[in-house]
């Protein structure tokens, strides 16, 4: 089963981390630096786990059930890694994380995916009213930030202090931040309604003319042959697991994920320290690869191969077709459904978790909604189209290096205590408060 789960023996050799990761947790003389390197790479199988096994109870959940659990398992190790951010009080991280994680889905991943598998095949189309929904669904997601934001931005920045010649912080107080929650809880019960209703809508509304069309073609082939039929059932993909052992393989998977998750966080603070790494690099790109990291190497492997059988005269299997556009699903899903949870927990566990964003975050984050809208709004794909997204997630990753975070924003995610305090750590600090 293992073998089963990952390209080969690339990824289950990973699997080898995770004694070591828990061990170098338990014996602090390896070093946080350790603990949070073996984590990330122990969590690299895991996510490859997730995936297979939900591939693999997809078969007895049918084909709609089916393709929410997969998009679902596949957010599993982001969601585990914000609600960990969440409960410690790590908010300004968790922010920088969602959205790490959406414009990771949104650019890396099928700019990868178009890159690799479009140097096998010229040019892939994408299903088109799922293209189209997409577009809106991922759209009203960054408007649910974007509304916040702005209302933050527009209100009053304060008035001048004339013996220090800068704005006395009126915008900045614990009333305001009360607002922005009671604003962020509303808004996320409308994006989990939107996402409900979306998914509804796409398990109702299965095109019955397409099967039609498909029913007499199958016929006449049948008819021609009477093997045909059981040839093509032959080539059917079977699971390799029954449901019981399936379920019982992604509880342990889950069990062991949310451990591993649990060390990376709590080094997270001393390896960013130690690097002198910015706070938004950390969020934005390192921690969000961690779920990449396992496409990646899939991708990489499988790609390096068919060049191997193209030099060797072999005949390589066809690439997997980008069309269903999961990678896209997946933004969708942390932003309609993970995000607003995370507040809503928030809110549980009085943790002043809302909408209100770093205004270069919600830059970029347009900025990658408009290039995906622009690059599938043909319904095709190429791989230099591929190339695109890739080259902008790398230039995030290079201003992302330098930017420091935005000072306004920070204290109001403070967690525990109140903002009053955060702006007067603030201004000891020598940072002052400006609006």
């Amino acid at each position: 089963m293992i073998r089963a789960v990952g390209p080969g023996s690339v990824l289950s050799a990973y699997l080898l981390f995770i004694p070591f990761a828990w061990t170098s947790h338990f014996h602090s003389q390896w070093g946080h630096s350790a603990t949070f390197a073996l984590s990330f790479l122990s969590i690299v199988p895991l996510e490859r786990m997730f995936d297979w096994g939900a591939e693999q109870m997809a078969y007895y959940l049918g084909e709609e059930l089916g393709e929410l659990l997969i998009i679902t398992l596949n957010n599993a190790v982001e969601a585990t890694l914000a609600i960990i951010l969440l409960v410690h009080c790590e908010l300004r991280l968790l922010q920088s994380t969602i959205i790490g994680v959406i414009i990771l889905h949104l650019l890396l991943v099928p700019g990868t995916a178009f890159l690799v598998d479009g140097m096998q095949v010229w040019q892939q189309e994408l299903t088109g009213h799922a293209t189209e929904l997409n577009h809106s669904l991922l759209l009203l997601g960054i408007m649910a930030i974007l509304v916040p934001t702005a209302f933050f931005a527009a209100l009053d920045r304060g008035v001048l202090n004339p013996s220090s010649g800068g704005f006395l912080p009126t915008l900045i107080n614990d009333s305001t931040r009360d607002q922005l929650l009671r604003m962020s809880r509303g808004l996320s019960v409308l994006l989990w309604i939107v996402y409900l209703c979306s998914r509804v809508f796409i398990h109702t509304s299965k095109p019955d003319d397409d099967k039609a069309k498909e029913v007499p073609e199958k016929s006449e082939a049948t008819t021609s042959s009477g093997a045909s039929q059981e040839d093509e059932s032959s080539k059917e993909p079977v699971p390799k697991i029954g449901p019981g052992v399936c379920l019982i393989f992604l509880i342990i998977t889950v069990g062991l994920m949310a451990v591993t998750a649990e060390f990376l966080v709590e080094s997270v603070e001393f390896v960013r320290d130690e690097g002198n790494i910015q706070e938004e690099w950390f969020g934005l790109i390192l921690l969000p690869n961690v779920s990449f990291a396992a496409d990646g190497v899939t991708a990489v492997v499988d790609y390096c191969w068919s060049i191997v059988y193209h030099l060797t005269g072999r005949k390589a299997k066809e690439p997997e077709p980008v069309a269903k556009a999961r990678a896209i699903d997946l933004s969708i899903q942390f932003a309609l459904f993970w995000m607003p949870l995370l507040v809503l927990l928030g809110w549980w566990i009085s943790k002043p978790m809302h909408l209100l964003f770093d205004y270069f975050e919600l830059a970029i984050l347009l900025g990658a909604c408009f290039l995906v809208n622009y690059v599938t709004a043909d319904g095709k794909t190429n791989w230099v189209e591929g190339l695109l997204m890739i080259m902008f997630y790398l230039m995030v990753a290079i201003c992302a290096w330098f930017y420091p975070g935005q000072p306004e924003t920070a204290i109001m995610l403070t967690c525990p205590g109140t903002v009053a305090s955060a702006l007067a750590d603030f201004a000891t600090a020598g940072g002052g408060a400006s609006g």
